[in-house]
């Protein structure tokens, strides 16, 4: 019998060409049970026993994922074609490829911050630290990854990049040793990772030797990115720009004697300003893309390794920006009994990123501005000396990163126990140093060091009972502990002695212990110990979780699965300390039900879940009850003040009142959804409907002003999500030569503040309005209907004009709508409108094969999404951003570039008290829809052909590809994808740029 089936298998596996490197028969009633596996390479066909083998530990969890799709939406992606991406972050491998996940890119430079977010954003993203909030967990290998918190924000004027490298962590993801990308959206996928994955679970699963199988894999790539084309301006053209309102607003064209014109502009004749426009030589470039990742597995049926070693540089096309990631990876696996098994996981990384030097950052960095009367000029020569003192300085960014588990897994007749520890740790670097020529006289430096731990312990036991092969369950229980600390060091100083003297101020002592000089310190001291200022900050947060969980199938037909958590967090008030969390999910499998004989549909199942999960605090403020955190001090920061050494306080209290007796917040979850397959399955449809409503959630209410307070900080905000996930892939054409497989996605979400604290209905917080029945993603404006071309246009109530806010308005100001029909034009006449995220989000891929060859084309759309066009709102309001010192009169070398459509905004009188190019209107407001070719790449397999002349290869594939190629947009600006996390274009992201890359992926 045995000797048939192999023969069976054989013949199996030389007629349909199975891709994966095995395969398995003797199926019993559910089409699952191992007796022997069929090992292929190409070149030949191997039995293996299983008895007692690691391959059929990995069976095995084949037989457990197929009970999990039947309660789940969990999608999972061949990473294959991602890896064709030439990308450095996985967000960007992610992007447009998930129904439900929406990537958010605000800056092509290399290595930078970027967000994601699953079936909508929880709550209204009025912060960083929202942002850091509402982030899904990344799990790697059962290991769920730390992100770099927001709690250095504190002590920064701007949330523009947080203090230290500022890296983006999942920039360490090589996607070459990933085997499989999973994105888990419901409670049914989502609850046993706890509170921490309440956001959605992105699972990365890292690839492993399989028994015997001996493999040693190279994969790489090299490309290069296409500096853009950009139309430049000079002094020239900015003073044709501004005489237009000039002629119209001043006498005789021209300024009045009170009103200084900019001299950067008063000299046409000036060739520093009105010369040639040739700086994009300079800040633009072609630059080079490359990785390369080598691997080897191995092993026999009891042990087995995998090893890589990679490398990827990635430059950006823009300010010398660029990382450089060395990555390593091992991994083993030891059965040396039938009932144990040993795994243990190393994943390490080192990125060295090199920053963008706009000023912007810079002065933010430094919190000191120079004087901005005259910008950086726009001709090469000028503007390369600027560099060249720039590069007297240095800004070096190094951040490490490591991951890693040992794993013990037992197993004693229908019992299984597995007990794992867990680790992430990263450190971050930044040193930095500029000269005394950038800053009129003022050397500066500065250092950071800064890391994020976890550790986790996870144990679990499972049991398997199977009763008259009709009833099937698994019990599982649960316990996981885990511990992190994020902790950073943060020092600065100005006026160093010189520029020679770049001192690392974070391990400098120029006193001994005693108080005594350190005679072997520097003479004179670098810097004035006066002008020398240092921050450290430490949060620690810990997680302690129970669950049970217990799952049913009947006949495979009728599913059903039931957790519960307890789980207890350090960041919880006392008094709730602890939150019970239970989700119920079932299946019903209409194929196995009604449609055992029906040829035409292979698979149907229906599924549903409900359930809840605690939201913990990302910061242990909130379980200290009421906050003291002051500005004060020489440079503006957040800091708590001191007198002779002793702590004091000073109001205002900037954090804010936190209260006792403040709850969990949590989430309540439901999920309905279906999964067809069709025609012997080459069909498959996806669809899930689901609503969650995230609840108990924190907010700042102004409150306690009289004890010096700005706000309280009050748990009862309420926001629902509700949408719709549609995945539908099919082989479109599967004849012998050739093959058109085609795949869409997309998701539909809409979100809904349901509550606020106190029973409020409406609340303002800083430019954002937030009301009850209301999206939470709207922008807060005034209506414009165009402009009053003389004051007898401007309506009169009673003798008395229109006014803005007390203002009366006059010819050259903008016709803003007056909604409440009081006469005056104030916060109560600003609208609801638009949506910073997406309403309808989504990819389509295309992959054709003819014979050896292969073309694949992937685009990926946002619809329903605006943004505000902030770069063209302060292009025109050039008069109130002009010769100021503070942060919104920077310019940087881009302000010499034209962007946008300037024939589309009236002719203000850029003089009018009333600011008439203001942000908060929608004659900024414009829709950021968009469809883009993100990738069309061009494959050949060599490996059929390398064999035929004996030469024992698995896998030859070479390809080419083009990435970015194209963008189709009603948006004026630069690119709609490069926004901030609040939906403003600033202008300051640089380009995603386009990509040529030619590569090769072998197998030996």
């Amino acid at each position: 019998m045995r000797y048939l089936w192999a023969c069976l298998a054989f013949f199996a596996a030389f007629t349909l060409n199975v891709l994966p490197n095995y395969a398995a028969g003797k199926k019993n009633h559910k089409g699952l049970t191992i007796n022997y596996l069929i090992f292929q390479d190409t070149t030949r066909i191997k039995i293996v026993s299983l008895k007692d083998s690691l391959q059929k530990d990995s069976l095995e969890q084949i037989r457990k994922k197929t009970l999990y799709n039947k309660l789940s939406g969990g999608i999972q992606k061949d990473t294959r074609d991602l890896a064709l991406f030439p990308a450095i972050s996985l967000q960007q491998n992610l992007k447009g490829n998930f129904a439900g996940l929406y990537v958010q890119e605000p800056s092509g430079e290399p290595g930078s911050m970027q967000n994601m977010f699953i079936r909508g954003a929880a709550m209204p993203l009025l912060s960083k630290k929202d942002l850091y909030d509402a982030q899904p967990l990344v799990v790697l290998d059962g290991i769920p990854l730390v992100r770099e918190h927001p709690f250095a924000f504190d002590i920064q004027q701007f949330d523009f990049n947080r203090i230290g490298p500022a890296t983006n962590l999942l920039a360490g993801i090589d996607m070459n040793n990933i085997a499989s990308v999973e994105v888990l959206k419901d409670l049914a996928s989502t609850s046993v990772y706890g509170p921490r994955g309440v956001n959605g679970v992105i699972v990365l699963t890292s690839k492993t030797a399989v028994g015997r199988y001996r493999a040693i894999s190279f994969n790489s790539y090299i490309g290069m990115v296409q500096k853009p084309f950009v139309n430049t301006i000079n002094g020239k053209y900015e003073n044709s720009f501004r005489q237009r309102f000039y002629d119209v607003y001043t006498t005789n064209g021209r300024y009045s004697d009170d009103e200084e014109y900019p001299v950067y502009l008063s000299d046409s004749l000036n060739n520093v300003y009105s010369g040639k426009s040739d700086w994009t030589d300079l800040y633009y470039k072609n630059a080079l893309v490359y990785g390369i990742n080598f691997s080897l597995a191995g092993g026999t049926d009891r042990a087995n390794f995998r090893f890589a070693l990679g490398n990827t540089k990635s430059e950006g096309v823009a300010d010398e920006t660029g990382i450089d990631r060395y990555s390593a990876t091992f991994n083993i696996n030891m059965k040396p009994t039938k009932w144990l098994l040993f795994s243990t996981m190393i994943n390490a990384n080192r990125l060295n990123r090199d920053r963008n030097k706009t000023l912007r950052d810079r002065f933010a960095q430094l919190n000191y501005f120079p004087d901005l009367s005259a910008p950086l000029p726009p001709n090469k020569d000028f503007y390369g000396s600027y560099l060249q003192q720039y590069k007297k300085g240095f800004d070096d960014n190094k951040t490490n990163s490591i991951q890693g588990y040992a794993k013990l897994e037992g197993i004693f007749g229908q019992f299984k126990v597995v007990s794992s520890f867990n680790a992430d740790y990263s450190e971050g670097y930044r040193d930095v140093f500029y000269a005394r020529t950038l800053l009129q006289g003022n050397s500066y430096a500065s250092n950071y060091y800064g890391f994020s731990q976890r550790l986790m312990m996870d144990n679990k036991v499972t049991y398997d009972l199977n009763l008259n092969k009709v009833h099937d369950f698994h019990f599982a229980l649960g316990q996981s502990m885990q511990w992190d600390i994020y902790k950073y060091s943060n020092a600065y100083a100005y006026k160093g002695v010189n520029d020679y003297i770049k001192i690392n101020l974070l391990d400098s002592k120029p006193k001994n212990d005693d108080g005594t000089d350190n005679g072997g310190y520097l003479t004179p001291v670098a810097f004035p110990r006066e002008l020398t200022y240092r921050f450290l900050d430490k949060t620690e947060d810990n997680l302690l979780s129970f669950y049970g969980k217990a799952d049913y199938s009947f006949s495979d037909k009728y599913f059903l699965s039931a957790i519960l958590r307890l789980d207890g967090s350090s960041n919880a008030q006392p008094t709730s300390r602890w939150f019970y969390s239970p989700t119920i999910s079932a299946a019903w499998n209409l194929k196995n039900e009604f449609l055992k004989s029906n040829s035409l549909v292979d698979d149907l199942v229906l599924r549903a879940s409900v359930g809840r999960m605690g939201r913990t605090f990302s910061y242990d403020n909130y379980t200290q009850g009421p906050q003291y955190t002051a500005s004060v001090g020489y440079t503006g920061n957040l800091t708590v003040p001191g007198y002779n050494a002793f702590g004091v306080l000073t109001r205002p209290y900037q954090f804010g009142w936190v209260g006792y007796g403040v709850p969990w917040s949590y989430s309540d979850q439901f999920n309905i959804g279906a999964d067809v397959a069709m025609l012997k399955n080459r069909l498959h449809v996806s669809v899930d409907l689901y609503s969650k409503t995230d609840k108990n959630q924190l907010i700042g209410i102004p409150a306690y002003a009289e004890y010096g307070y700005k706000q309280a900080i009050e748990s009862g905000m309420s926001v629902n999500n509700m949408g719709i996930d549609f995945t539908v892939s099919a082989q479109v054409i599967a004849k012998s030569k050739f093959s058109w497989n085609s795949a869409v996605n997309f998701n539909h979400n809409a979100n809904e503040l349901k509550a606020l604290p106190r029973g409020l209905d409406q609340l303002v917080v800083s430019n954002r309005f937030l009301k009850v029945g209301q999206p939470v993603d709207q922008y807060w404006l005034l209506e414009n209907n165009g402009i009053y071309t003389s004051d007898a246009d401007v309506p009169t109530v009673n003798g008395q004009k229109l006014k803005y806010k007390g203002i009366v308005l006059k010819a050259g100001d903008p016709r803003w709508k007056d909604q409440n029909g009081d006469n005056t034009i104030d916060d109560n006449d600003k609208v609801l409108k638009g949506h910073s995220l997406p309403t309808l989000s989504g990819g389509f891929d295309n992959n054709f094969k003819y014979g050896n060859w292969s073309l694949g084309t992937s685009f990926y759309f946002n619809l329903g999404r605006k943004l505000i066009n902030q770069e063209m709102a302060n292009r025109f309001d050039f008069v109130n951003r002009e010769g100021n010192t503070d942060i919104n009169s920077v310019k940087e070398i881009t302000f010499w570039e034209k962007r946008g459509d300037y024939s589309k905004y009236p002719l203000y009188n850029p003089w009018s008290t009333v600011i008439p190019y203001r942000a908060d209107q929608d004659l900024f407001l414009e829709n950021a829809s968009f469809l883009k070719l993100r990738q069309v790449s061009l494959g050949y397999e060599l490996g059929n052909l390398l064999n035929k002349k004996n030469i024992k290869i698995n896998k030859f594939f070479v390809y080419g590809a083009v990435s970015n190629i194209f963008t189709i947009t009603p948006y004026t600006g630069q690119d709609p994808e490069l926004v901030s996390y609040d939906g403003v274009d600033t202008g300051y992201g640089q380009p995603i740029p386009r990509t040529y890359t030619l590569g090769v992926k072998m197998e030996l």
